[in-house]
């Protein structure tokens, strides 16, 4: 399973047509992906026939949320809902750098039922296993991650021991700087089964088809 992070109505129609198996919709790569604009929403569900989850990300301060942005969020959830997409991404800490339990529960709620993944926030939490551990009391469908390093290749192996621990539980989902060039050594070391890639190429926020082809072709043959 590839999914690949779109930014924009071109880069979703190319996923989908050079093989990608979902979409992260959402925009502004340099921020690390926030939540995309209605219309694109509406464009996206118009056009994309592969699943599309949407992120759910009000700013990239940090990953605390106030009233408003949580209305927001919430705004975010229910128009992606009526227009029929397939699940969300979105994750809340507290200042301590924990869960947010209490903001999760009621996104999660209102998401229902649709899938949620837990996005990489996790790795900026104080204990990632205690984290993942929550992630599945609260009902989250995967967990985006670099194990809690600064990409997923330098995280590989905490990727493993988590595969390992958790992989019946919940889906871990490797993500942050996955490419054609190092996807198989990730894949043989995580023995994950989803994997998550912007599939950028250049300094563009379009995704270059030819690399969603390489990484679909490698994690097949790998598998």
């Amino acid at each position: 399973m590839l999914e690949i992070a779109c930014f924009n109505l071109e880069s979703a129609l190319i996923a989908d047509k050079a093989g990608a198996d979902r979409i992260e919709l959402c925009q502004n790569y340099s921020l690390g992906g926030l939540s995309p604009a209605n219309d694109l929403i509406l464009e996206v569900r118009k056009n994309i026939k592969i699943p599309v989850y949407v992120i759910v990300r009000p700013h990239a301060r940090n990953f605390m949320y106030d009233e408003e942005e949580i209305k927001a969020m919430k705004q975010t959830i229910l128009f992606s809902k009526e227009q029929g997409v397939n699940g969300f991404v979105f994750g809340c800490l507290t200042s301590e750098n924990n869960i947010n339990e209490v903001l999760c529960e009621e996104l999660l709620e209102l998401a229902n039922p649709l899938p949620v993944t837990f996005h990489r926030a996790i790795d900026q939490t104080k204990d990632i296993t205690l984290a993942i551990q929550t992630c599945i009391h609260l009902g989250f469908k995967r967990v985006l991650t670099s194990g809690a390093k600064e990409n997923a290749f330098a995280g590989k192996e905490n990727l493993h021991a988590l595969q390992l621990h958790f992989g019946k539980d919940i889906l871990l989902m490797p993500g942050g700087g996955i490419r054609s060039e190092n996807i198989e050594l990730i894949k043989k070391v995580t023995q994950c089964h989803e994997y998550h890639s912007a599939a950028l190429t250049d300094s563009s926020e379009i995704c270059d088809p030819l690399e969603i082809k390489k990484l679909h072709a490698i994690i097949q043959n790998t598998q």
